[in-house]
């Protein structure tokens, strides 16, 4: 992957999407709020990192009486959490119509928004931007899971399912030797 701009920015609606996903809404019922937020998070690094995305994760902090704040947690991803009196919808609208109105200078030549909102969905197409349900973000991520797993998997298995199939020959020579009351040659071992 290049250090060159990212092709495409991601917003994600983040309390949107932990309100979509049955496994975030069981880590935010059995062990809170922060824990859903930490959770997407995690899986969202990945993610964005294979896909080459810049993304940003939107929560409402509408009722805290704070500006808005974010914080990076990699060169590609950030938490912004909105200011007071502002929800994530109208933070991701905005931002959605100041990127394409400066299509000048993009920062990325493509803007999705993961969301489950329908009428945020119609709002940010307006603008031109992708939409991705939150179903579908879940099917992605679980599919770049996949990928990443069989790419770290050891280029050869184990034949069969004996263990001694996955040594080189030389110890499978000297165990048969061994196995056979054979004594070690010293000059071998």
């Amino acid at each position: 992957m290049s250090t060159s701009s990212p092709c495409a920015l991601l917003l994600v609606d983040g309390y949107n999407i932990i309100g979509s996903w049955s496994s975030l809404q069981k880590t935010r019922d059995q062990h809170g709020l922060e824990m859903a937020r930490y959770e997407l998070v995690e899986k969202l690094l990945n993610y964005t990192a294979h896909q080459g995305y810049k993304t940003q994760v939107v929560f409402d902090s509408y009722y805290q009486n704070t500006p808005g704040s974010q914080e990076d947690y990699s060169p590609n991803l950030s938490i912004y959490f909105t200011a007071f009196a502002q929800t994530a919808d109208t933070y991701i609208e905005k931002t959605c119509a100041s990127y394409y109105s400066r299509r000048a200078v993009p920062v990325a030549s493509r803007l999705i928004v993961a969301t489950s909102d329908q009428a945020q969905r119609i709002t940010v197409q307006g603008y031109g931007a992708e939409w991705l349900s939150a179903k579908q973000l879940e099917a992605d991520l679980d599919f770049i899971h996949l990928q990443i797993k069989r790419k770290q998997r050891p280029k050869n298995p184990a034949q069969g399912r004996f263990l001694v199939n996955s040594l080189d020959i030389k110890v499978q020579q000297r165990l048969a030797e061994l196995r056979h009351g054979i004594k070690p040659d010293s000059k071998n071992f």
